[in-house]
């Protein structure tokens, strides 16, 4: 749900395997990243930068958590800097972290993609969060080029330091995801590589995931249950292999569920069961919204994995 029609900035809490209930906080314009994943579940990246500078204005976003806060009926297990983009993009994420924390005792988490955890300025500014999850998929120039697409001014090496490092600074928990694609970084050999590297950078533990969802480019393919399993023997300390988030559903509507599907969306690929849980809807409420939205082509639906997603057919544009 958001709190405002045309503010948002927040949007769930939304149901993570990861971070259980989770209420993201979107800090970064739709699709700006430093990096073009050709897995990522929100399509290709249109601004491809590692420029930092205040992309939303942060009294805004405090100032519509404050209201979500005042209102909330849910029970909320993270609240999360995330979204759309690379949020440590966002030269004001460290001042965003300690005006929530001023707010809630809700444990805030922060997802990165690890680019800028070479420069001491963000590793300071992230050390107040709770729990920071970010992701380190590759360990070789080459395939962290096909994989994740950089920015052309980003090393790998260098972003495996700045994760080195951190782990030194940081003294809350580190969760390291590391998603796999068939065919691409899953060969014995990067394997090997990668649980050396992770050796190093001690994280609390490492969440293996592959493609769930409908990815940006064709030919992207996940790795099978028992495949992640065998490579989840080869990886140093505790592995948790990525798993699907179920819950009984209550029949709880929030919102207007038309606009609260639209909303979801717009941040992520989605099955019937995920929007259910997330907007604690009827199942059969929400399958009626999805035909009508698929009949005046608001979304589209496809099949994926023998799963079908439905996905926005509008970009989200956070703060606008």
């Amino acid at each position: 749900m958001r709190v405002k029609e045309g503010t948002g900035y927040l949007y769930g809490p939304v149901p993570s395997w990861r971070l259980g209930n989770s209420l993201g906080v979107d800090i970064i314009p739709f699709k700006t990243c430093s990096f073009n994943c050709i897995y990522c579940e929100i399509g290709r990246t249109t601004d491809l930068t590692v420029q930092r500078k205040e992309y939303v204005s942060t009294a805004s976003v405090i100032e519509e958590l404050k209201t979500f806060l005042s209102k909330r009926k849910k029970i909320i297990d993270y609240i999360t800097l995330s979204g759309s983009g690379e949020p440590t993009l966002n030269s004001k994420i460290g001042e965003m972290v300690r005006e929530i924390k001023k707010l809630t005792d809700i444990p805030v988490a922060i997802l990165t993609n690890s680019s800028l955890l070479n420069k001491e300025e963000v590793r300071r500014e992230l050390r107040k969060a709770d729990v920071v999850l970010p992701s380190l998929d590759v360990v070789s120039q080459s395939t962290f080029e096909s994989l994740n697409r950089p920015h052309p001014s980003l090393k790998v090496e260098e972003i495996i330091n700045g994760l080195i490092e951190f782990r030194k600074e940081f003294k809350n928990k580190i969760w390291l995801e590391v998603l796999l694609v068939r065919g691409i970084n899953d060969g014995r050999e990067d394997i090997q590589k990668l649980a050396r590297v992770i050796e190093k950078i001690e994280p609390d533990k490492v969440q293996l995931n592959t493609v769930v969802r409908p990815p940006a480019e064709e030919g992207v393919f996940a790795l099978s249950q028992k495949e992640l399993c065998s490579i989840e023997k080869e990886l140093p300390g505790k592995v948790e292999i990525v798993r699907k988030f179920r819950k009984v559903l209550s029949r709880e509507r929030v919102g207007k569920l038309e606009s609260d599907i639209k909303n979801l969306l717009k941040r992520r690929p989605c099955t019937l069961s995920d929007i259910s849980y997330a907007l604690r809807a009827d199942p059969k409420k929400v399958m009626e919204n999805l035909t009508v939205l698929e009949r005046h082509a608001e979304i589209k639906s496809e099949l994926h994995n023998r799963k079908r997603y439905y996905i926005s057919t509008r970009q989200s544009k956070p703060g606008k």
